[in-house]
């Protein structure tokens, strides 16, 4: 999650609009990680935990379920 949202602060900084996506037993680390960043504004998006083990289809299913969120995290 850390990296993850440095490279969304720097995608920020350069006018490119951009959200991170990660599991959702995340959250709290990207909150405590955008605000250490003074990017309290950086967009994230959960999908469901876990992700290692999950297969191409569940993967698969956990990015349809987050798709609008991200489209809608781009748009803002």
């Amino acid at each position: 999650m850390t990296c993850s949202l440095h490279d969304i602060v720097w995608f920020e900084i350069q006018g490119v609009p951009a959200v991170s996506i990660a599991s959702s037993e995340f959250a709290e680390a990207a909150e405590v990680q955008r605000k250490a960043l003074g990017m309290e504004d950086a967009r994230y998006v959960l999908v469901d935990h876990p992700i290692q083990d999950a297969t191409d289809d569940e993967m698969r299913a956990k990015a349809h379920q987050v798709l609008e969120s991200v489209v809608a995290a781009l748009s803002a």
